[in-house]
């Protein structure tokens, strides 16, 4: 492995490649640590405290981490690349359900530029909303609960015309950097963003559990080394299980029939369809996390009539890691990955593609049948991906429960973070191979997996 990592810089436009999108991401991970104009920094570090008390965990913790700290700074690249993926997904679905859209995606290049730009225009509507409803809560944080202190040291309407514009300027100047990567770099640049910002948590994470487990910093340990022992070797063990439904594949052969021109034979042989068993990704997880922390905000309304205090209790069963939180979770979680598939998994396109193709599925005829049996075969082995899908998606929350562990620490045992730092990894890693291949070095998988994988 370090032989190949070495065989990375001997190549002249490989290494030109890493560096570049090394330089790009440390520009990325600039903005995040940048202060928006007009906010008193004093004041934003006790807001910070009463953010880490009261949402770990939660939408304010999720989205924090996801941006890589940016949004408890308050800084200018909060926003991150969330806008521009929101826009990506509203689209992607709307093409299931809007037939000129669909039209579009079908349409080869041209409709795929037309379909970008559609993107990045609902990507700035996106940007000045999210950017103009931060400014609001830091023009009045009471409304989520956390003081009265003014956090905001400028004339209120300046600084929210300001912060919309720093933000969504960022935003769009992240969504650039990304497609760069993507183009000169290495990896795909947003999901590479994605993973970067994710990760930059990891040195917090440390921290927190050498202050759980050896008292590091004058705290008294909460934990023991056995614990820590058996948290690693879980934590090992749900990676190998996250690689694993990540790769799996079901296989479909493939008979090609065997054409003749002017005397000659061309075509036949056998190859596969594969269906990916974790079809949906991590998408059912990013639906899900928000809508209970959404719920979970109804706890803090305030009022004596019933409906209030009915809206109340239902957020404070939602909001906190309860046997209600976790039942619905896994019942959005299941409904996600179905909804997902559902509507972007076409298996009639599929069938009528192989019969023009004059290829087919051995034992079945073209046509609907075949559309019949590729419904079903995802159907089950979508089941599987959605029933490992909840299965990881729940272990930061049983850690959180019953163990106590701080979210910090918790998020990079399962759930979306490990998820998205799996993909994006084999992902940039079958990248470099397929560099490393075409120059006759050896790569790091073998046949696409992992090497000494089997």
């Amino acid at each position: 492995m370090l032989k190949t990592f070495a065989n990375l810089f001997k190549v002249p436009e490989l290494r030109a490649r890493i560096l570049f999108t090394i330089g790009l991401v440390a520009v990325a991970r600039l903005l995040a640590m940048i202060p928006t104009p007009g906010v008193d920094w004093t004041a934003l570090q006790t807001l910070q405290a009463k953010f880490a008390a009261n949402s770990s965990g939660g939408l304010i913790g999720w989205f924090d981490t996801f941006t890589g700290g940016a949004l408890t700074q308050f800084s200018v690249g909060t926003l991150s690349i969330w806008p521009y993926i929101s826009a990506q997904i509203v689209i992607q679905l709307l093409t299931a359900v809007i037939p000129a859209l669909g039209r579009l995606q079908r349409e080869g290049d041209a409709g795929r530029k037309t379909l970008n730009l559609y993107i990045r225009y609902l990507t700035i509507a996106i940007c000045v909303f999210q950017a103009g409803a931060l400014a609001t809560t830091m023009l009045n944080p009471a409304s989520l609960g956390l003081g009265t202190e003014a956090v905001v040291a400028m004339d209120p309407v300046l600084f929210f015309v300001s912060t919309i514009i720093c933000m969504t300027g960022a935003s769009m100047f992240v969504m650039w950097l990304g497609d760069q990567i993507t183009e000169r770099g290495i990896g795909n640049g947003v999901s590479l963003l994605i993973m970067i910002n994710i990760t930059s948590r990891l040195p917090a994470a440390v921290a927190d559990a050498a202050r759980r487990y050896f008292g590091v910093g004058g705290a008294s340990a909460q934990g023991t080394i056995w614990e820590l022992a058996l948290l690693l070797l879980f934590g090992f063990g749900v990676l190998l299980g996250t690689v694993a439904i990540t790769q799996a594949l079901r296989k479909i052969p493939i008979h090609s029939t065997r054409a003749i021109s002017r005397g000659s034979a061309y075509g036949g042989g056998t190859t596969y369809l594969p269906l990916r068993v974790n079809y949906a990704g991590v998408m059912p997880i990013i639906f899900a996390g928000p809508i209970l922390s959404i719920i979970g905000f109804l706890s803090k309304l305030e009022g004596t009539n019933a409906v209030s205090a009915a809206l109340k209790k239902v957020g404070e069963q939602v909001g906190g890691v309860t046997p209600t939180h976790i039942i619905l979770y896994a019942a959005l979680i299941l409904f996600f990955t179905f909804f997902w598939v559902a509507t972007q998994f076409n298996a009639m396109n599929i069938s009528e593609g192989l019969k023009r193709e004059g290829s087919y599925i051995p034992g079945v005829r073209p046509g609907m049948p075949t559309a019949e049996y590729l419904d079903g075969v995802m159907t089950r082995i979508t089941l599987i991906g959605a029933l490992a899908l909840l299965a990881i998606a729940i272990i930061p929350l049983v850690l959180t429960s019953a163990r106590d562990i701080s979210y910090s620490i918790a998020g990079f045992f399962g759930g979306t973070s490990l998820l998205i730092i799996v993909g994006v990894a084999l992902d940039t890693l079958r990248q470099l191979e397929s560099q490393l291949v075409m120059r006759n070095y050896e790569g790091f998988l073998k046949h696409g997996r992992i090497a000494g994988r089997h």
